[in-house]
C-alpha cells in the first residue's frame, strides 16, 4: 500500500510538473512536508521527524532523530538509542549525536497517506494560483482577449484559458451584451490575490483602454513618433484624446485617424459605435482647452490659475454646440484638460459687464471709464474691491499710487457700510447673477437699478 502511494506521489511531481508549468521543487517541498503531516499523526507530534525526497527512486524517505546515550542512561527509546546500537547504524557515531534512523513508512496507513495526497494538491493549487496570479500582475494594463461564458451578478465571466476574469456592470458599455461563446476583449485594469485564488478584474469603459487600442491600431504611437497626452470617455457615447509630436513632419491627428478614417473606424467599431474626436494637445492650456471644445467656435477666455477654473466665451449661436448634448462637450473637454470649464454666450457677457460697470459706478466719483478700467483688470463689483489689498488694486490703471488705491477701498468699504446704516440691502454682485438676458435690455435695467441705488442713499451723480 506505501509502495502504491509512493509510487503515486512521484507521478503527481512529474505529472503536476509538466502539466501545471510548476516548478518541480514546489511540489517536492510540498510532497515534503505532507509526507511530515502523515507520519506525525501516526508516530506523534513529539518526535522528530524529518522528510527527504528520493531523485532516484522517487520515493520520500521518513528519517528519525534520537539522542545517542550510554546503555545505564537509557531512559526513553522514542527520543534516545544506546550507544552500542548506534554504532550498528553507524560506526562513526557519538555520546550525545543526534543520528537519523530511517522509518518504514508503510506504517504510514492508508489514511495517512490520503492525508498526504490531499496536501500535495492543495500546495499545487496554491502554487498554480501564484504563479497564476504573478502572470497577470505583469500583464496588469495590458489588452487581453478571452471566451465569454456567464453573466453573475450583472458581472461578465470571462475565460482567458489558465483563468476567469470578471467585466463588473461598471466596467461594461452600457448597452452591449454578450452570449456564451463570444469573444471579448478587455483592459486588464486590476489583479488582486484573494483566499479563493486571483480575482483578474477587466474593463471596457477605462480610459485607459481606449488608449491601448490606439497604441495597437496607429503605429506612429506604439512607436513613440505620436504620443497621447490624455483620454477622457463617457463608455459608449462620446471619447476625447489629446495627441501630440515632436516630429513636424507628423500630423498627430491625421495619423490617429488613418486613410479615409480608417485607424479610428477600427476602434469606433470595438467600442460598438463610440463617437471619439481627437484634439491637438498644446502647451498652452488655453489654445488646448479651446482644442477640446472642438467644434465650437471660442471668443475669449477667461483664466483663474490659482482655482484651476476657466471661463469660455463662445458666439451666441455656438452656445448649445460647445456644451453639447446634455452637457456632454463641456464635460469631457474639462476632464482631457484638468480643468473646469464655464461655457457663456457673448450676450451673457455682455449683460454681465453692463450690470458689473453700473454696480461700481455707485461709488461715489466713479465714470463709467473709470469703471471699465476696474472691470478689465478683475473686479466685478464694489463689494470685491471692498475686500482687495492696496497691492491688488495698484495693478488697475490711473490707480498705481499707494493713497489712490487705498481710497478706493475706503470708498468701497464706506459705500457698504453707508448701506448697513440706512438699513438697506447691499446689492448683490452681479458675478454671483450670470445675466441671460440681451446685453441691451440688461444695460438698461443696471441703469434703472443704478439710479434706484442711488436714489436710496441720497446722492446724485
Amino acid at each position: 500500500m506505501a509502495e502504491n502511494m509512493l509510487t503515486d506521489l512521484a507521478k503527481v511531481i512529474d505529472q503536476v510538473g509538466r502539466d501545471k508549468g510548476i516548478d518541480k521543487e514546489v511540489i517536492v517541498d510540498a510532497v515534503k512536508q505532507a509526507m511530515l503531516v502523515a507520519a506525525r499523526k501516526k508516530f506523534g507530534t513529539y518526535r522528530e521527524i524529518e522528510a527527504q525526497y528520493n531523485e532516484a527512486t522517487g520515493e520520500v524517505e521518513l528519517y528519525e532523530f534520537k539522542e545517542v546515550v550510554l546503555r545505564e542512561k537509557f531512559i526513553d527509546e522514542e527520543v534516545e538509542i544506546p550507544l552500542d546500537e548506534a554504532l550498528k547504524l553507524d560506526p562513526e557515531a557519538q555520546l550525545d549525536d543526534s543520528i537519523g534512523i530511517k522509518l518504514d513508512s508503510s506504517d504510514l496507513g492508508r489514511i495517512a497517506a490520503q492525508t498526504a495526497k490531499q496536501i500535495i494538491l492543495q500546495k499545487v493549487r496554491d502554487a498554480e494560483r501564484e504563479i497564476i496570479f504573478s502572470e497577470f500582475e505583469q500583464r496588469k494594463g495590458e489588452i487581453a482577449s478571452g471566451i465569454a461564458r456567464r453573466v453573475e451578478k450583472g458581472a461578465i465571466v470571462v475565460d482567458l484559458g489558465r483563468t476567469e476574469a470578471h467585466i463588473p456592470p461598471r466596467e461594461q458599455i452600457p448597452g452591449e451584451m454578450y452570449k456564451p461563446g463570444d469573444r471579448i476583449q478587455g483592459y486588464l485594469s486590476e489583479v488582486r490575490q484573494t483566499t479563493r485564488g486571483p480575482q483578474i478584474i477587466m474593463s471596457r469603459a477605462d480610459e485607459r483602454y481606449l488608449v491601448k487600442l490606439f497604441e495597437m491600431e496607429v503605429p506612429e504611437i506604439y512607436d513613440g513618433i505620436v504620443e497621447i497626452m490624455s483620454a477622457a470617455r463617457e463608455p459608449g457615447q462620446r471619447a476625447k484624446i489629446a495627441v501630440r509630436t515632436k516630429d513636424n513632419s507628423v500630423d498627430p491627428v491625421g495619423a490617429c485617424v488613418g486613410m479615409k478614417g480608417s485607424r479610428v473606424q477600427n476602434i469606433v467599431q470595438e467600442l460598438k459605435g463610440e463617437k471619439i474626436d481627437i484634439v491637438m494637445w498644446d502647451e498652452d492650456v488655453t489654445r488646448f482647452a479651446c482644442n477640446a471644445l472642438a467644434p465650437a467656435e471660442i471668443a475669449k477666455v477667461f483664466l483663474d490659475e490659482e482655482n484651476k477654473e476657466m471661463e469660455i466665451v463662445v458666439p451666441d449661436a455656438q452656445l448649445s454646440l460647445a456644451i453639447g448634448k446634455k452637457g456632454q462637450n463641456v464635460r469631457l473637454a474639462a476632464k482631457l484638460t484638468g480643468w473646469k470649464l464655464d461655457i457663456i454666450s457673448v450676450s451673457a457677457t455682455s449683460a454681465r459687464t453692463a450690470e458689473s460697470i453700473f454696480n461700481l459706478m455707485l461709488l461715489p466719483g466713479m465714470s463709467e471709464t473709470m469703471a471699465q478700467n476696474i472691470f478689465q483688470s478683475g473686479f466685478g463689483s464694489f463689494q470685491s474691491l471692498a475686500t482687495a489689498t492696496a497691492e491688488e488694486i495698484m495693478s488697475i490703471a490711473g490707480y498705481d499710487d499707494p493713497d489712490k488705491a487705498q481710497k478706493l477701498i475706503s470708498d468701497a468699504q464706506a459705500l457698504i457700510a453707508n448701506y448697513k446704516e440706512k438699513g438697506l440691502p447691499v446689492p448683490t454682485s452681479p458675478q454671483a447673477q450670470p445675466a441671460v438676458e440681451k446685453a441691451s435690455s440688461a444695460k438698461q435695467r443696471a441703469e434703472e437699478q443704478l439710479k434706484a441705488e442711488l436714489s436710496k442713499l441720497g446722492q446724485n451723480q
